[in-house]
């Protein structure tokens, strides 16, 4: 018996035979070519027929998954028809006269890398999504390429190099107990998908990988990120009693809907769900969160020019608010590196991106692009109760030169004739050692603060946390970090203003008795663990906790910071 370690992408635990998917997709070869309009003409009939392929997976992933998930292929689409992407296509047959096939690998593996270098976890994923368009553009051009994972004649388990979303939605879910993959992402869109069909996976197993091909019976903890291989009776009967109480658990967790979460001795703290697109609203209300702490809005300048536009944005907030009914909506604005482009944003190639120009210093170099998102979101405001934060602020200039910016787009709106809301809260997000040296100063400025605890402990602990060499030091529970959000939190106390916090975090059930114990007002999570982290609440009696779990989190002085 052998574990193999990776991370959970979908909760649950499955054990049976295991199926190896040894496909792999080999370099593309570079042919020179002389008939450079009929290279182009090929590429453009394998659009077509790979928007024909993207349609019938949204149709089937519509049927059979819901609106929400269906959205994954309407996304695939817009990828396809981003002129940055094709046209960078075509622009390398015409100009290095190459053939079709190998234009597709250099440009989607240009982008692949673009996308994984970004800072935010989710943009990295996309990726994935560019890869998945890449192979379906591929088989088309070359049925060599027609790449597709092996039937199972039984139920059982598949492992493979990765899982991309078109193959994840054709899942036999009858046959398919769990996926387990040497690469991979839990952010990304196929584990999207396998955690809507509740099929565990687990990613990332690295050279681990390759010892799969010796187990004969596996057993996948989704939970804990780990494959067991030839399991002894000992195990079996242990995960079997696991995978019952499991669904148990499930079942607990649902009967919650409805309740709030206050402790036993009656604090309460709402919990809220985080979004990145419009569709993710849908998830958030089936898991009954208390609102919307974070809607990221970098996805509206993805695809399609039409989303980035004033109107775009505009109907996007609109459907948030509209279907929240009356539920805060924090609206984060633009988090990028530098100003978009047409529909994609680029990244100069410096040391340290993170370091530079981004979130609020980009929106207010890039001005334009501000306005119209504020606009944007200020004619939404009359259908629900919004709220904006401003990201990754380091000084009070940026707070008032915001304000100063939402004041003239109100004016503007108004003059228009156009109704804006009378209140809408504004907040700052606390994400670095600046910020909160500086909260009381903040404060005075806004109405509420977000703590955004991922930028918050890299910038803290000096570390980057998407190095894997960082991963064994990298800790969110770092004295340091609880103390710097202590800090935080009683300026805002001082000054009136509420917090809440958003970020890994808040959704690790290990630091909500810390959060309730410094009067945090609302937790913002993943729509997934809204439920959970109501149910870490609902069990806490804060007054016997209280003062025990500020001293096991800041340290000896935690008391007297």
């Amino acid at each position: 018996m052998k574990t193999i370690h990776g991370v959970s992408a979908s909760k649950g635990i499955a054990i049976g035979k295991l199926s190896l998917n040894k496909q792999t997709l080999e370099k593309v070869l570079r042919h020179p070519v002389t008939d450079i309009n009929a290279e182009v003409n090929r590429l453009i009939a394998a659009r077509t027929a790979t928007e024909r392929t993207l349609r019938g997976l949204h149709q089937k992933a519509l049927r059979e998954l819901g609106e929400e998930d269906s959205l994954i292929f309407q996304i695939h689409l817009m990828l396809l028809e981003d002129h940055d992407y094709f046209d960078s296509i075509k622009d390398s047959i015409v100009q290095n006269k190459v053939n079709a096939e190998y234009a597709v690998w250099m440009v989607s593996n240009r982008f692949y890398l673009l996308f994984s270098q970004m800072e935010n976890e989710y943009m990295r994923a996309r990726g994935d999504d560019i890869l998945d368009i890449s192979q379906h553009l591929l088989r088309y051009l070359n049925p060599a390429f027609a790449i597709r994972l092996e039937r199972l004649s039984g139920r059982g388990i598949i492992a493979a190099a990765d899982l991309l979303p078109s193959e994840a939605v054709r899942v036999d879910r009858k046959r398919t107990l769990a996926f387990v993959t040497r690469d991979g992402s839990q952010y990304s869109h196929a584990a999207i998908l396998l955690r809507t069909m509740g099929i565990p996976y687990v990613v990332g197993l690295g050279e681990g990988f390759d010892e799969l091909i010796h187990a004969e019976c596996v057993i996948v903890d989704g939970s804990r990120g780990d494959v067991i291989l030839d399991p002894d009776p000992a195990a079996l009967h242990e995960y079997e009693e696991r995978e019952r109480k499991y669904q148990e658990h499930q079942k607990a967790l649902r009967e919650l809907k409805g309740c709030p979460a206050i402790t036993k001795d009656g604090y309460r703290i709402d919990v809220h769900a985080n979004i990145g697109h419009a569709e993710d609203v849908d998830l958030a209300l089936e898991n009954d969160a208390d609102g919307i702490g974070l809607f990221r809005t970098e996805f509206l300048y993805l695809g399609s020019n039409a989303n980035s536009t004033e109107d775009g944005q505009f109907e996007a907030y609109r459907k948030v608010l509209q279907q929240m009914k009356g539920k805060r909506v924090i609206i984060r604005t633009l988090d990028v590196g530098e100003e978009p482009g047409t529909s994609q944003w680029r990244y100069r190639d410096y040391e340290n991106p993170i370091l530079g120009i981004r979130a609020i210093r980009s929106s207010l170099q890039s001005r334009g692009v501000f306005m119209t998102q504020l606009r944007a979101i200020l004619r939404a405001s009359i259908y629900g109760k919004v709220a904006i934060m401003f990201p990754v602020i380091t000084s009070e200039q940026e707070i008032l030169d915001a304000k100063r910016m939402v004041r003239q787009a109100r004016e503007e709106l108004e003059a228009e004739g156009v109704p804006v809301a009378e209140r809408i809260e504004l907040g700052a997000m606390i994400e670095t050692p600046a910020s909160v040296i500086i909260s009381d100063l903040l404060a005075r400025h806004v109405d509420f603060f977000s703590i955004g605890t991922n930028d918050l402990t890299q910038y803290t602990l000096a570390m980057d946390r998407n190095n894997p060499a960082i991963a064994p030091y990298y800790n969110l529970h770092h004295p340091a970090v609880m103390r710097m959000i202590r800090i935080a939190v009683e300026n805002a106390k001082k000054n009136g203003i509420w917090t809440s916090i958003c970020g890994e975090s808040a959704s690790d059930p290990q630091l909500t008795q810390f959060y309730l114990s410094l009067g945090v007002d609302e937790l913002s999570v993943a729509p997934s663990a809204v439920l959970e982290i109501r149910r870490a609440v609902r069990k806490t009696t804060l007054a016997a906790v209280q003062e025990e779990t500020l001293h096991k989190f800041c340290g000896e002085d935690g008391q007297n910071l």
